[in-house]
């Protein structure tokens, strides 16, 4: 009967090396992962050693001839979206549950098409395993790639010998989040077409039609009344003051952007997000749903609450939000329980303290945090099918102000110069 070696982690981390007397490669696998251990390398002993990995193949490296500062910036890796994480994790998980080792399944990654995820991830990642790392460990060394989340969920799973159902949660996680995130842009697609269009039509008034009115009021010896001599002020600045207008709106861009920046700008912009009229609840809900969601899928895959905490304080993007994980961390740290210092934020919801409260009496914490987010991502498509509602006449009012405006400013002088020779 055939015979295979391998290399493969204990739940501990521990790694080790054995050999097993079995039919094929999937039964050995098998019979690995049914000793309680993570195989990471298996090799048929008949057919010889596996070949280096890191061994250099022949010929001339084009990079080598390159500046170092292009290398650089060819070797450079983006931030992937949720989307392209998802299908990396889907793909990974669905080769390891079919009985690959982990270093065939990286082998297969490096050749499937991943959107985002250049094939160099797949064989850094084999290269890093096979010199004994874990999975985790590795993942840890791309922190463009692979966020603190995804690398203590890794690891999570390695240490509970159930990698797989991890990756497939996680995927579904990220998918969640790139549906949430479709959702907003979906919804702001009518008001950023109706914004841009009256934005380009009002640029076409004053610079091309609005110098030709001006010349025609210029012939009547009558007084222009201020509407008009305010829009003819604004086409003029239009056409013979664009170099000002651009660096006013240049000038304006460079100061929100660092007011955003600074800490009491940010923390003022994010807490007038939260209560604005329209957006504000759509705001809110998308931050709760995005807490409980992150938290619950952390804690479900076996990450320590306080490094799960800290995991969430991090991926969430508004500075109240931060402040009040980080104080429930702090009380957590202390002894207190998780609904006890989130009632005492009065930022989240009765509701979100409450069924917090029933998880933790009932031991389970993830399932009502997942429970939660299903509750405000429902909520969150209610809101932003509200919000579109709401914006479309909104942009319609403001619309026909500003052409009622145009048109009142063009024939104010065409009626007074009909009415004087009358």
């Amino acid at each position: 009967m055939p015979q295979f070696s391998y290399r493969a982690r204990k739940r501990s981390g521990e790694l080790v090396e054995g050999v097993v007397e079995v039919p094929d490669r999937t039964a050995a696998q098998q019979q690995i992962q049914r000793s309680g251990l993570f195989p990471i390398v298996i090799t048929d002993v008949k057919g010889g050693a596996t070949p280096a990995v890191n061994g250099k193949a022949k010929g001339v490296n084009l990079m080598a001839f390159l500046p170092p500062s292009m290398q650089a910036q060819l070797n450079q890796k983006r931030k992937p979206k949720l989307q392209e994480l998802a299908t990396f994790t889907t793909q990974l998980a669905n080769l390891l549950n079919s009985g690959m080792a982990l270093t065939v399944a990286l082998n297969s990654m490096s050749h499937l098409s991943t959107k985002g995820i250049p094939p160099e991830v797949s064989k850094e990642l084999k290269q890093e395993v096979t010199e004994g790392r874990s999975l985790s460990d590795a993942m840890a060394r791309q922190p463009v790639i692979f966020s603190d989340l995804y690398v203590n969920m890794v690891r999570a799973g390695e240490t509970s010998g159930s990698l797989v159902p991890v990756l497939r949660r996680m995927a579904t996680h990220f998918q969640q989040f790139a549906d949430v995130q479709a959702k907003f842009k979906s919804a702001m697609i009518y008001p950023a077409m109706v914004i841009g269009v009256g934005i380009l039509l009002v640029t076409f008034f004053m610079t091309v039609m609005m110098p030709k009115f001006i010349e025609i009021f210029q012939g009547f010896n009558i007084p222009l009344p201020l509407p008009t001599l305010f829009l003819i002020g604004v086409s003029r600045m239009f056409t013979t003051y664009w170099w000002l207008l651009g660096g006013s709106v240049l000038a304006l861009v460079i100061l929100y952007k660092r007011f955003a920046t600074s800490e009491a700008g940010a923390r003022k912009l994010d807490g007038w997000r939260m209560k604005a009229p329209i957006f504000g609840p759509v705001v809110r809900v998308n931050l709760f749903g995005q807490f409980a969601r992150t938290l619950g899928t952390l804690l479900q895959n076996g990450v320590p609450v306080l490094t799960a905490l800290k995991i969430t304080e991090q991926v969430m993007s508004n500075v109240h939000i931060k402040e009040a994980i980080a104080k429930t961390r702090e009380a957590v740290t202390d002894g207190k329980t998780l609904a006890q210092p989130l009632a005492q934020s009065k930022l989240f919801p009765q509701l979100m303290v409450d069924l917090v409260r029933i998880g933790e009496e009932t031991g389970d914490v993830p399932g009502s945090l997942n429970n939660l987010a299903d509750t405000y991502e429902g909520e969150l498509a209610i809101a932003l099918r509200v919000m579109s509602d709401l914006i479309g006449p909104v942009l319609i009012i403001v619309m026909a102000i500003v052409v009622g405006f145009l048109l009142l400013s063009i024939f104010l002088p065409l009626f007074k110069l009909i009415s004087s020779i009358h």
